[in-house]
């Protein structure tokens, strides 16, 4: 059996500091739960930033540098930059065809901007078009085909983030068309109000549809975080953990950090007969250069 490799998204862009008190938020923060993560079973950390003053999510490419050279500085862990941010669209009530607060809608330009100069090993790239909460997040085939020609020109390997069948089928004609070069690697995200469920069904058709020899993660948000996990390692896919998705150990009880969601991770897995990757494993799982 191949070993399984353990993400850890430390931050990302709607849990605040009223969900967690401790949730990372400047430069320095953001890096330490990265790298503790890493010392404690994580082969990947997935990245967002965070403006250090208000704590509202942030696209500023010197707080991703400050976040990407303090981790390569300290681990040999494969951290992964998101691109989700950048596509959120708030309709105004009166006219909807103007934006309100809320909107972060950009280019597919700036949205890898920091990406195309930091060069990391993974960055993600999402294929959802989908109502979030009161946004629209819009992720246009023109927009993700030309943020993935920039992802793929930079060296960068691109992670594919679904949320339903159709992003798979968006993400397949890309393949076919030669834009994504394989090795492919997939997230499957559920547990989002109106995309796909955080059910075994859900998991199960959605990777039938992947192509055959990629390789895929699938994660659940909130209290599904840790079932999705098990359920993923069981069809033979990597997990994904952290306070991005969900921030309790388990029922009522905060966790500790970023690290003990992936401590419970590498005993599930223990426990289910697998065994987490190292970040140089995760690498030859993936394609990577070592």
């Amino acid at each position: 059996m191949k070993k399984t490799i353990i993400t850890c998204a430390v931050t990302g862009n709607i849990v605040t500091r009223e969900h967690h008190p401790k949730l990372p938020v400047t430069p320095e923060e953001i890096a330490v739960a990265a790298i503790d993560a890493a010392r404690a079973g994580a082969a990947i950390v997935h990245i967002h930033v965070r403006d250090p003053e208000s704590g509202k999510p942030s696209m500023r490419v010197d707080l991703y540098r400050q976040v990407f050279e303090r981790i390569r500085n300290s681990s040999d862990v494969i951290v992964n930059l998101t691109t989700g941010e950048g596509g959120r669209f708030t309709p105004s009530d009166d006219d909807p065809r103007v934006a309100a607060e809320g909107t972060t809608l950009t280019t597919p330009e700036r949205r890898v901007a920091h990406v195309v100069e930091l060069r990391p090993e993974i960055c993600s790239l999402d294929f959802n078009t989908m109502v979030s909460g009161r946004n629209v997040v819009i992720n246009t085939p023109r927009n993700v085909r030309l943020m993935a020609e920039a992802i793929v020109s930079a060296g960068v390997k691109a992670e594919l983030e679904v949320f339903d069948s159709g992003h798979i089928h968006m993400a397949k004609d890309l393949i076919a068309e030669g834009v994504l070069p394989g090795p492919h690697l997939f997230q499957i995200v559920t547990g989002v109000k109106y995309g796909a469920a955080s059910t075994p069904q859900t998991i199960m058709y959605l990777q039938s549809l992947l192509p055959a020899d990629c390789e895929w993660t699938a994660f659940g948000l909130g209290r599904m975080e840790f079932p999705i996990a098990a359920q993923a390692f069981l069809l033979g896919g990597h997990v994904r953990v952290g306070f991005e998705d969900n921030v309790f150990i388990r029922k009522g009880e905060l966790a500790r950090d970023n690290a003990q969601l992936v401590e419970k991770a590498v005993r599930l897995l223990r426990e289910l007969g697998g065994e987490p990757a190292s970040s140089n494993e995760a690498r030859e799982i993936l394609g990577l250069k070592t």
